[in-house]
């Protein structure tokens, strides 16, 4: 079973048959003598077979966001406010390694610790340039993106939330409109005309939608691992994990940074 998720969709990764868990390519004892021998071996857990277990995706999570907040504080520190040509270039880099994490057949730990760098980097000079306008909206924007990774895992845990085919496909048709949404207004800012996206009550409305979008690849992430550790993935692909959780997790960040700073207005 493949998952909807284009992260968690390569080939090779999440969606393969495992078959029997601990049992493939091994042979069967032929025995009396091998067949007692295997009864009092240990039994094999998923340390012992190299498969995922939620551990090993917490731990991988951790790491990533570990570094993302390091590369943050990196750029708050030795960056200026207005140092937006270096923040953009991390931003454009982040971009990059993304795409070849997300697109790459086998998963690279160098290159998802490598996008939270730089991704962190970009986060960090963008919070200081916001910061520096809206005083204090640094931490309102990580609690607010705790609070929606919180609120979404115990709505998934308590089974609020259930990822169906038809939920998959709305939310995915909502995503990609939004993100269309957000293109057309670039292009629009850049020949000078303005959609009314960032401010006032439509800018809220967009602000929400966004959230919810990241909201959304929450619980899509969530999904995902689930059937991963259920298939017995091998541990390795924790990493693809972690890689798809920063990406929602840095989409609400930048979603509520922007929605509180339109909130706050010209406070």
């Amino acid at each position: 079973m493949r998952s909807s998720n284009p992260v968690f969709s390569r080939e090779g990764s999440f969606g393969r048959d495992t078959g029997y868990a601990g049992f493939g390519g091994q042979q069967q004892p032929s025995t009396v003598e091998e067949l007692e021998q295997l009864y009092r071996a240990p039994a094999a857990g998923p340390r012992s077979t190299g498969r995922m277990t939620m551990d090993d995706v917490v731990a991988r999570t951790a790491l990533t966001l570990l570094t993302v907040v390091a590369a943050g504080a990196v750029a708050w520190f030795a960056l200026g406010t207005a140092s937006f040509a270096i923040a953009g270039l991390a931003a454009l880099a982040a971009f990059v390694v993304g795409l070849v994490v997300s697109f790459r057949r086998s998963v690279n730990p160098a290159l998802v610790l490598l996008y939270a760098g730089l991704e962190g980097f970009f986060l960090g000079a963008l919070t200081k340039a916001f910061n520096a306008i809206w005083p204090g909206i640094a931490i309102q924007a990580v609690l607010g993106t705790a609070a929606v990774f919180a609120g979404m895992l115990i709505a998934y845990r308590s089974g609020w939330i259930k990822v169906t085919a038809r939920y998959t496909r709305v939310g995915l048709a909502i995503a990609l409109g939004f993100v269309l949404l957000l293109a057309v207004n670039l292009v629009a800012s850049l020949l000078g005309a303005s959609l009314g996206l960032d401010s006032g009550p439509l800018g809220i409305v967009v602000g929400l939608v966004g959230v919810g979008v990241g909201a959304f690849f929450l619980s899509l992430d969530f999904a995902a691992v689930e059937r991963a550790i259920g298939a017995g993935a091998p541990r390795r692909e924790s990493w693809r994990a972690a890689f798809g959780l920063t990406l929602s997790l840095v989409w609400i960040y930048l979603e509520l940074l922007r929605l509180i700073a339109i909130l706050r207005g010209d406070d």
